[in-house]
Parts: C-alpha cells; sequence; structure tokens
C-alpha cells in the first residue's frame, strides 16, 4: 500500500515545555486506531500526543492540504476513572489544594455526570453539567496589569474555553490565578462563571497525562458510546471529534527525540 510521511519541525525560541518539540509523522494509510498505534509504537514511539496549542498548529501545517480526518493518540476509557484537570497547559490539578464548597463535588443534577466547574462570589467551587451555560473568567498570559477576565455571555463550558483560548490564552486555571486578589473583585454575589477545571476519562496512547483538550463544539460527553477514540479534522482549526474505534482513518504518529533548536518551519516529504 502506497503511503507517505510528513515529517514537521517547528522550531522556536520559547519556554523550556514549549521546547519539547517532538517529531510528528502523517501517515495516510487508513487504519483502525488500534491498528494505527500497533503501527505507531512499531515503527515510531506513539500515536501523537498533543500538549498545547503550538502543537495543534503544527498539526495542521501537516496535512499538506489534504482535507481529510486522522486518528490521534487520545481514548476514552469507557469505564475508567475520571480525572480532574485545569484547562491551562503545564497546570498540574493538586488534589490537596482544592476548594471546593460544602458538599462538593456531589455529581448530581437532572444531566447526569457533572465534570465542570463554577465558583460562587467566596471563590468556593461546585461542579455542573458541562452543557449549563454560564458566565466564565478568561486569563490572559500578556496582559500583567489586567490579566483576569469576566466575559458576561452565556456560554456551555466548551464553547467557554475556545472563547478564552481565542481572544485570552485560557480559562483561569490553577489555585495560583484563582487565589489572585484581582479575581475576586470581579465577581458578584449572584454571579456563578464557569473556570477551567473540568475531569474525564479520556487518556493518552503513551500514558502521558497532559490535560489539552481541543474537542469541536458538537462533542458531548455525556454520550459515551458515541465514539471511543480522537481524531483531529483538517479544516483550518483541527478540532477534534470521538469516533468509532473500528472505522479506517489516516493517522499522526510521533518520535520522541526531541528537535534541534532553530527559527525556521521545514516540511520535509519522505
Amino acid at each position: 500500500m502506497q503511503w507517505s510521511l510528513i515529517l514537521l519541525f517547528l522550531m522556536a525560541q520559547c519556554c523550556f515545555m514549549d521546547c519539547q518539540l517532538y517529531e510528528f509523522h502523517y501517515i495516510k494509510e487508513e487504519k483502525t486506531w488500534t491498528e494505527a498505534q500497533q503501527y505507531c509504537r512499531e515503527k515510531h514511539t506513539d500515536l501523537v500526543t498533543v500538549t498545547n496549542m503550538k502543537d495543534m498548529k503544527r498539526l495542521i501545517k501537516i496535512s499538506d492540504g489534504d482535507q481529510s480526518e486522522a486518528w490521534i493518540g487520545l481514548y476514552n476509557q469507557t469505564h475508567g476513572t475520571r480525572t480532574w484537570y485545569w484547562s491551562l497547559p503545564g497546570v498540574e490539578f493538586n488534589e490537596s489544594e482544592t476548594n471546593w464548597n460544602p458538599g462538593e463535588p456531589n455529581d448530581g443534577g437532572s444531566q447526569g455526570s457533572q465534570n465542570c466547574v463554577i465558583v460562587n462570589n467566596n471563590l468556593k467551587w461546585k461542579d455542573t453539567g458541562c452543557l449549563n451555560q454560564h458566565i466564565f473568567i478568561c486569563y490572559n498570559e500578556t496582559n500583567t496589569t489586567h490579566k483576569y477576565h469576566l466575559i458576561r455571555e452565556q456560554k456551555s463550558w466548551l464553547e467557554a474555553q475556545s472563547y478564552c483560548r481565542e481572544n485570552h490564552t485560557d480559562l483561569i486555571s490553577g489555585t495560583k490565578q484563582l487565589l489572585d486578589g484581582e479575581v475576586e473583585k470581579l465577581i458578584n454575589s449572584n454571579d456563578l462563571p464557569y473556570i477551567g477545571l473540568f475531569r474525564d476519562t479520556w487518556r493518552w496512547s503513551d500514558g502521558s497525562s497532559f490535560s489539552f483538550r481541543h474537542w469541536n463544539d458538537d462533542f458531548n460527553n455525556h454520550q459515551p458510546n458515541s465514539g471511543q477514540c480522537a481524531m483531529t479534522k483538517f479544516d483550518g482549526e483541527g478540532r477534534w471529534k470521538n469516533e468509532n474505534c473500528n472505522i479506517r482513518k489516516p493517522f499522526i504518529c510521533y518520535d520522541d527525540n526531541i528537535i534541534a533548536s532553530d527559527k525556521s518551519l521545514n516540511v520535509l516529504s519522505i
């Protein structure tokens, strides 16, 4: 079967975390998710793990104009333990630093599992359904004088995350950010804004714990049987969707050797 590899090198001056740039390989052979995982583990390191938006931009470029979809290394443990994550890449969730309202998280409500979090004006956390409409707080790492922005538009958690990533940096994430005195001044007594805390059962094939997710706006994790494997669509945004793992699609592998630093972007066909 004819296939091609496109090796994408992204070189930039950046912080240590962002410089973890691995080699990506776009494989145009169509395989099931499990077959793609086996191929990547035999010939490379594993199916690709996506750690942040810089990785996403690399994946979008790697298609070389292909408008198809490709498997990535994210899969859903249907009966697995739900794990809490912060939306902002690099911010680790620490169970000892939680600030739950008494009786929370209670995982109740008519919509079933409550996998997203809102805060009251005392900055106490409450779990809620991710499809519920709330205002939300964005974090902007480039604005040192006005880092936090309360957006008074009602959105689902996923829509709020997309808004913050497009217009600022991300949803506010981590206890350090939430305990900043600037944040409490933003919230009125009746406000219940979303923050960047969520939980899910999705895991990366290589066992890494990166929290980055880039789902499309239609993704609904309240339907666990709608697809247990994730793919990215080469449509300019690279949004992910969950799909039946037995569907045959191209896929993206990675090698865990770190690319040397440079300032240019090179695409090599092999």
